[in-house]
């Protein structure tokens, strides 16, 4: 059995499953203020009765360092950044305390200005005063020759808990983004070390020692173990579920919207066919734009528990959350409490509803079912435009599937796929606007969860090699080996190939399942005078993020579900 696991912006989704289907599903409210204590909560419940030695993993999706970048909760970590000739790295800046050293090689990986130790030292004292305990460290080139990188993590490692190394982060030549991206490692790095510690304590204590495994950005997982060494990779974790949640168990031919509409957001995302978009170059996320490796998603902040309000005489919907629905408890008017008085949703506290309402009503000077269906139309109609914004944004640049790059697709879905606790009833207000066919995904109050359950284990390896060096290495594999001077782009692609697999395996990859393939393949001349003095190559490769093998039963049920639910 396998527990799939999503902390959402109000409930945290549970789901039990088996090679057959679904053995049960929980929803508990997310305690913003103690995420730890939601995730035992869910895993509690849902493993109430149930012999915890059948559960072989489980797959978590969380919005902790997602909310503590996008709220400004991270603790101070330093910078050091060496570039050498060109564009000055102090234009990357990321953080307070971001320092640039000396220290360069060449775009070739040939050193051309030595790393200074006395200026690390000075460095490493001012963080030292600051009470910095992480640092990242990232060069130009590095994932050419991390050298230097090297040499500043011996010459600092003693003197902080945690160095995170640049190369090691991402194998790409976006300098700025790998700044980003090293920076983001360190700074949540942390706060998800809490976590790990927290739940691994815990679920130990219940006699549950099984693979745990992390959701990343692009709809693959990770053992949590090695999460340890790449926290960012968890950021924007939970639309990737809700993605996979509607591969599992909605995707179809032609192009879909996928809305995953929880209490506090709406996260959406486009399939083609079964396939999610992808954003190969990384995630943006506040300021930093990174190479963290994503689905093609977006949030907004409308949702179930969106507060509403009177501006400038009209109905707004969010973007902030002010707590439950008032039919739940709540004290502030939100779509929920518009669907109760719609009779819609069925609840006693219907009249407590309408009151929260009456104010907003009379501003309008309108009968409150009307307000509560304008209140619908509202969010409905800024959920379909954002939906419009992002397939603009998709077919302004080339469009990329998990598997591969489509030249010259331009993505038109007529399809909304719709999941989340009140996707049945949003579904029938977007229905009304007539922009779309509008289909509930089977099981949608968990999809999400089912998502993150069924998510296979997915990585990728930079190889590089120059044939007049005669070097060739992964720089974040910590692999280097001599090459002949006849060395081939096929061998490279072997050779990275090999890398990879070996690298899935250590994450938690299924061996007799492995579909890896070559994303990106170049090779240049390097010529000296009028000669081909040898040749430069890059090579990709990736496992395909996609569902885990071996619960055909179960995904079959699935589909059975879309297609009675169609």
């Amino acid at each position: 059995m396998i527990i799939g696991l999503d902390v959402g912006g109000t409930h945290t989704d549970v789901v039990l499953l088996d090679h057959t289907g679904i053995r049960r599903e929980i929803k508990v409210p997310t305690l913003h203020a103690d995420l730890f204590s939601s995730v035992l909560t869910g895993i509690d419940a849902v493993t109430d009765g149930i012999d915890i030695a059948a559960v072989k993993r489980i797959v978590l999706s969380t919005t902790l360092t997602t909310n503590a970048v996008i709220q400004g909760q991270v603790p101070e970590v330093g910078m050091v950044v060496c570039a050498g000739p060109g564009i000055d790295p102090v234009l990357f800046r990321t953080n307070r305390h971001y320092v640039r050293v000396r220290g360069a090689v060449d775009h070739r990986g040939r050193e051309i200005e030595a790393v200074d130790p006395q200026e690390l030292r000075a460095a490493a004292a001012q963080f030292q005063s600051a009470g910095i305990r992480h640092i990242g460290v990232v060069g130009k080139f590095s994932v050419r020759n991390p050298r230097h990188e090297l040499q500043i993590h011996e010459l600092l490692r003693s003197d902080f808990e945690k160095v995170f190394l640049g190369h090691r982060i991402s194998g790409s030549l976006n300098f700025a983004r790998r700044i980003a991206t090293t920076y983001l490692n360190a700074a949540v790095f942390p706060i998800h070390r809490k976590f790990f510690e927290a739940v691994t304590r815990a679920l130990a204590a219940k006699g549950m020692v099984l693979p745990l495994r992390l959701l990343k950005a692009d709809g693959g997982n990770m053992r949590l173990e090695s999460s340890l060494e790449f926290p960012a990779q968890t950021i924007l974790s939970g639309p990737a579920a809700s993605v996979m949640g509607a591969v599992a168990m909605a995707a179809g031919p032609g192009d879909a919207l996928v809305m995953d509409i929880g209490g506090t957001t709406t996260d959406m995302a486009v399939l083609v066919g079964s396939a999610p978009l992808l954003d190969p170059l990384g995630i943006a996320i506040g300021a930093h734009r990174t190479l963290i490796r994503s689905l093609e998603t977006l949030s907004i902040g409308i949702g179930g528990d969106s507060t509403v309000r009177i501006a400038n005489g009209r109905v707004t919907v969010g973007p902030d959350r002010s707590g439950p629905a008032i039919v739940y408890g709540g004290s502030l008017p939100t779509p929920t409490d518009a669907l109760a008085v719609l009779g819609e949703i069925e609840s006693d506290r219907r009249s407590a509803a309408a009151a929260g309402l009456q104010p907003l009503a009379e501003t309008l000077g309108v009968g409150v079912a009307d307000l509560a269906a304008k209140v619908m139309e509202t969010a409905c109609r800024a959920m379909v435009a954002a939906a419009a914004d992002l397939v603009a944004h998709i077919n302004g640049k080339p469009v990329y599937t998990v598997h591969e790059l489509l030249e010259g697709y331009r993505v038109q879905p007529r399809t909304l796929l719709v999941l989340g606790g009140p996707a049945p009833y949003f579904a029938r207000h977007l229905e009304k606007l007539g922009t779309h066919q509008v289909r509930v995904v089977p099981r949608w109050q968990v999809a999400n969860a089912i998502g993150a359950a069924l998510a296979r284990t997915t990585c990728e390896v930079a190889f590089f090699a120059d044939t007049q060096q005669r070097t060739a290495g992964a720089p974040g594999e910590g692999f280097s080996q001599p090459i002949p001077a006849d060395f081939s782009l096929d061998a490279a692609q072997t050779q990275a190939l090999e890398l990879l697999r070996a690298k899935a395996l250590e994450r938690g990859a299924n061996p007799d399942y492995l579909e890896m393939e070559v994303v990106d393949s170049q090779v240049f001349n390097m010529v000296r005078g009028f000669n081909t003095a040898g040749k430069n190559m890059r090579v990709r490769v990736q496992v395909k993020p996609g569902l885990i093998h071996g619960y055909d039963e179960l995904l079959a049920a699935l589909a059975a579900g879309a297609a009675q639910g169609a």
